[in-house]
């Protein structure tokens, strides 16, 4: 099926792995002109040279950015407005904060959490908008985690700004759809990623048992008795991004294998 992007510019924010880079590697499969964003130069190269493998060298960007920082998304958004011009589409993605309960975190860790991972998004779209109202068609996809529908224990920095994502998503996606821009949230839930592998460990540790264990006990937890692969969560991503997608928007959708029982 063609995905109505071929030579779209699509950022993904937050992608030289994981998620982000499977969201990446699908866009370039499918013709578009993809930025990717990180912070780390050996693991941008990297992933800039295998997204180059499989798609035209001049379709792929790779910009160092601190998401973090207002100042690091003012550049990004310059260079590639030099580029490539404006952003069609846009994937809001950024690392998970730390784990932790309550009394763990200062005020300083809360504020480090809210612009990471929910100013940035902020910053992001008033970014893209100008660009995408000036041509009536645009697609934000908010990646954010299953605690959208279910708060995970340990997670609190997580638990909260996911939620802030949800909210500015729906708020925006009833403003922006007259213009056809489709605003949705991704929540995934366990998909095979180093961030995910990361959690195992600490559970493990904390428990006494080995990662092995703990990842078995989440598999009886899940319908589908497996993690995500990183492709599988790509592909949802890669339609609510697209052309395809012409009437969803203002959706919360988890690819939790069935995880979250909630309605």
């Amino acid at each position: 099926m063609d995905m109505g992007v071929t030579d779209k510019v699509v950022l993904v924010q937050a992608a030289t792995r994981g998620l982000g880079f499977a969201v990446a590697r699908a866009f370039a499969q499918e013709g578009a002109r993809v930025v990717i964003t990180g912070r780390n130069q050996s693991r941008m190269a990297e992933a800039v040279a295998e997204l180059e493998s499989l798609t035209d060298k001049e379709h792929v960007l790779g910009v160092l950015c601190d998401l973090s920082l207002p100042g690091d998304i003012d550049a990004l958004f310059e260079t590639i407005e030099q580029s490539w011009g404006g952003v069609d589409v846009l994937i809001n993605n950024a690392g998970g904060p730390p784990k932790g309960n309550f009394l763990d975190f200062s005020d300083g860790d809360w504020e480090e959490a809210f612009s990471s991972c929910l100013m940035s998004m902020i910053r992001s779209v008033r970014h893209v908008l100008p660009h995408m109202r000036s041509q009536r068609w645009g697609r934000i996809v908010n990646i954010a985690s299953s605690s959208i529908r279910q708060p995970i224990e340990g997670l609190i920095l997580s638990n909260t700004f996911r939620a802030g994502i949800l909210g500015l998503a729906k708020s925006l996606a009833v403003e922006l759809a007259p213009i056809n821009i489709l605003v949705n949230t991704l929540g995934p839930g366990r998909i095979a990623t180093d961030r995910v592998r990361s959690l195992d460990q600490s559970d493990a540790a904390a428990a006494g048992i080995s990662v092995a264990d703990v990842q078995k006990r989440w598999h009886e937890k899940i319908p589908m008795g497996r993690y995500g692969e990183p492709d599988e969560f790509a592909a949802v991503a890669l339609f609510l991004g697209s052309a395809v997608n012409g009437y969803v928007t203002g959706q919360a959708l988890l690819v939790d294998g069935g995880m979250v029982r909630s309605l």
